[in-house]
């Protein structure tokens, strides 16, 4: 009675018939509402705005200013000593002034190149960032189905044993088997019901990691069980390294920050180097003085400058970008290495993943023969113990739980490989 109580009360609080869609519809919901991502997106609209302020640095200027001032003189006297008249004046100035630089260097030049190279670099940091919340929403989305399998494999154990003991108990009384053999039986009914609850705390837990990535669970639709991804995996190793070379976010972002860090010691030269502008200006002042009342005129200003600093600061950033762009050419060359490893790596574990699935599905079939015969053998009094039984069940469920965890590693190893050469993003996976 509690047994069935409690099968119910799993029924309710985890239906097998209450969660989620297909793999794409999870990842799609990833894609719109995980708040990493959507961190990321924010990020690039950022970097939009510093290449449009980089942009207005080639546009000349405009300034405008207005000036009020009154002033009071209370004596006033000439060369000769004597009181001189006073005129009190009360001057309002106004001013336009359009100012172009003509020469900086190449500062202007290469700050808008660093620009495009930042909006670039934020592309391949928003793509790395779907990479990773991809995976972990497919990590996440397997281990619920694995949970749920797991559930089942061990309810459907705990069944068998069940009513393993009832036969075993009956067996007894008719003295058919000894009391050791109703007391294995009766051990293993309670270590398959202890799994059974264990497989239910692990739903839980599932159920809660996949709500923090993916999102809330929908009441009305199955997980889909795949185990063979719906997208074009590479076909061959040589082939995935040419596509890493290419789509690999990490390769991408090593190369732009080499690019800027190049940039940089060219904007740190362009501040030892002339620069020239050119400005026009007009002013209108009303009630200038005491003399005049009012005066308007045109200023054409070209201005020449050169900084020099004894302190050597502008030759020390120089040199530190020199440093700075060392540095990234040599994480540069440690990126393409790692690409290769990890590529290779990802590989080599989608073959022995595929490998190791077909292993485990001839070891159930195996183990379903083995145990159908045993158990039909120990039914049939022919020199069967209870022993025999146990093991062959026992063999039985740890390869279905073996081979549903080799299905899901299956899965992964092909997403992982498609992330190790940059192709698990929203693109490739069209989600957009």
């Amino acid at each position: 009675m509690k047994k069935a109580a409690l099968i119910i009360y799993c029924l309710i609080i985890f239906p097998f018939n209450a969660y989620s869609a297909t793999l794409k519809s999870a990842l799609r919901l990833s894609y719109e509402n995980n708040l990493e991502l959507q961190a990321e997106r924010k990020n690039l609209e950022v970097q939009k705005e510093v290449l449009n302020i980089s942009k207005s640095d080639f546009l000349p200027t405009m300034t405008l200013t207005g000036k009020k001032n009154f002033e009071e003189t209370h004596e006033l006297t000439n060369q000769t000593g004597g009181d001189a008249s006073v005129k009190d004046v009360d001057t309002l100035s106004s001013s336009i002034k359009i100012e172009q630089t003509l020469l900086d260097g190449q500062g202007r030049d290469a700050e808008y190149e660093k620009s495009k190279l930042g909006l670039n670099l934020s592309e391949a940091q928003l793509i790395k960032k779907e990479q990773e919340i991809f995976l972990k929403a497919i990590e996440a989305y397997t281990g619920l189905i694995l949970a749920y399998e797991k559930l089942s494999i061990n309810e459907e154990n705990v069944n068998l044993l069940q009513r393993q003991f009832e036969i075993d108990n009956a067996r007894l009384s008719r003295a058919q088997i000894t009391a050791t053999d109703l007391a294995q039986s009766q051990s293993s009914l309670a270590g398959a019901q202890a799994k059974y609850i264990e497989a239910q705390n692990n739903i839980i837990t599932s159920k809660l990691n996949y709500e923090n990535i993916i999102g809330p669970i929908s009441n009305q639709e199955n997980l889909k069980k795949i185990y063979k991804s719906n997208e074009v995996i590479p076909s061959n190793l040589s082939e995935a390294k040419e596509i890493s070379k290419k789509k690999s976010p990490e390769l991408i972002i090593a190369e732009i920050e080499y690019g800027q860090s190049e940039l940089d010691v060219k904007i740190a030269r362009s501040d030892l180097s002339p620069t020239a502008k050119l400005s026009l200006e007009r002013t209108y002042t009303d009630d200038l003085s005491a003399t005049y009342d009012h005066r308007e005129k045109d200023v054409l200003q070209a201005t020449v400058s050169w900084p020099f600093q004894f302190g050597g600061k502008n030759k020390s950033k120089v040199n530190k970008n020199l440093q700075v762009k060392g540095m990234k050419r040599l994480l540069l060359e440690n990126a393409h290495r790692n690409n290769t490893q990890l590529v290779t790596a990802a590989w080599s574990t989608l073959q022995s993943s595929k490998s190791f699935l077909r292993a485990v599905q001839t070891q159930v079939k195996a183990a379903e023969i083995a145990n159908e015969g045993i158990s039909y053998e120990y039914e049939s009094g022919l020199n069967r113990s209870t022993f025999d039984v146990l093991q062959s069940r026992s063999n039985l469920i740890n390869a279905k739980i073996n081979l549903a965890e080799a299905e899901r590693n299956y899965l992964l190893a092909q997403y992982k490989l498609l992330k190790s050469v940059g192709l698990l993003n929203s693109n490739y996976l069209k989600l957009k």
